[in-house]
């Protein structure tokens, strides 16, 4: 079959430094915080903010901590990539061509959709690999291609898939996964924890969300359905619900934060700080903003949280693996990919079809 007659498919993830030595994390460092919708300060402020002291001063602790997590085969982000590639490729067929890209360092977006027009491929679906919708994660994929795309003299039809939080095939694939550790051990709570954000940022698109904190914790509506944090609680109640789990048996957190502006709350070391002055012992931990192992994952809440869990007098604490190759990942990949071949619904009745999930989405669209 000729490349014209086939799509093209994207997926993008957020990135790893080449190497774990200190030079290329610093520069990876560098191109990710520079990024505008990352650390959203005028370029005169970010440049020296983060060229002369941020990545100078952070590359070689982290270059360490990267170190650990590497693997005879590289970055477990990018190993995972390229496995979630091929098995995609091979579950999609002849009709599609799929490429991986990070929206930082190698394999980079632009080298991606530079061999898709060399093909002559006429229609993309960009797949930015973030279950909820952060203008410094997925806005930041849409930005990057698009800026690429604009001096083509023949643009392509482009579609880009997600946000999926709410995607039945994802939330089946994470329950799946802790039900496995659930089976085995007898855990006393569980907790969510996803990457959390300056709280600035949420309040900068209220022209598209009435965000509000409180009423994001306990639904999602058609007037904070853009809203991050909102859309973290929703995956945490899909989640347990589909898992069976009471809403008092669970929390929701956010980690990861960087310098000393507020981030989205509650931080996920007092939460489990809150957690062992309860006396709770045994926590089941899952991260549903990340779809693979990496960095925030394995080393951060993987090692680092259980070790403070520890020291309070916790005996378990134990991370749900991300879903990575999974076969179910794989099946909601497809899903999201070949429903762009379908016209889109209207955002009216997008809302409309999420209310027939009432069983898998405990919120409100009304």
């Amino acid at each position: 079959m000729s490349p014209i007659t086939k799509t093209g498919v994207l997926l993008v993830n957020q990135g790893t430094p080449d190497s774990p030595s200190v030079a290329d994390v610093c520069k990876y460092l560098r191109e990710f915080l520079m990024d505008e919708r990352v650390m959203d300060l005028p370029f005169l402020k970010r440049w020296p903010l983060v060229n002369l002291a941020i990545a100078p001063f952070r590359a070689p602790k982290s270059a360490k901590v990267y170190q650990q997590l590497w693997t005879p085969e590289g970055s477990p982000l990018k190993v995972y990539g390229y496995r979630v590639t091929s098995l995609l490729q091979a579950s999609l067929g002849a009709n599609y061509v799929v490429k991986l890209a990070m929206r930082y360092q190698n394999p980079a977006i632009e080298k991606a959709l530079a061999e898709f027009q060399a093909m002559g491929i006429t229609k993309l679906v960009i797949v930015p690999l973030y279950p909820q919708y952060a203008s410094a994660t997925t806005g930041s994929v849409h930005q990057k291609v698009m800026e690429t795309v604009t001096s083509w003299t023949v643009i392509p039809e482009i579609r880009f898939a997600g946000p999926f939080w709410h995607e039945p095939r994802f939330i089946r694939a994470f329950a799946k996964i802790g039900q496995k550790h659930l089976d085995r051990e007898n855990y006393e709570h569980l907790v969510f924890t996803y990457h959390g954000l300056p709280e600035r940022q949420l309040h900068q698109h209220e022209r598209y969300s009435s965000c509000q904190e409180a009423n994001c914790q306990h639904e999602l509506h058609a007037g904070n359905q853009f809203c991050y944090r909102a859309q973290c609680y929703a995956t945490s109640r899909a989640i347990a619900l589909e898992l069976g789990i009471a809403p008092e048996d669970y929390s929701v957190c956010f980690q990861s934060r960087l310098g000393r502006d507020p981030w989205i709350q509650p931080y996920t070391d007092d939460t489990l700080r809150g957690l062992a002055a309860a006396g709770l012992k045994k926590v089941l931990v899952f991260a549903p903003s990340f779809i693979a192992d990496c960095l925030e994952t394995t080393i951060e809440v993987g090692e680092e949280y259980r070790e403070l869990f520890e020291e309070l007098g916790g005996t378990h604490w134990q991370l749900v693996e991300s879903l990575n190759d999974d076969a179910s990942w794989i099946s909601c990949l497809h899903q999201l990919v070949t429903q762009q071949e379908t016209p889109r619904p209207s955002p009216k009745r997008s809302l409309t079809a999420l209310k027939k999930y009432p069983s898998l989405y405990p919120i409100s669209l009304n």
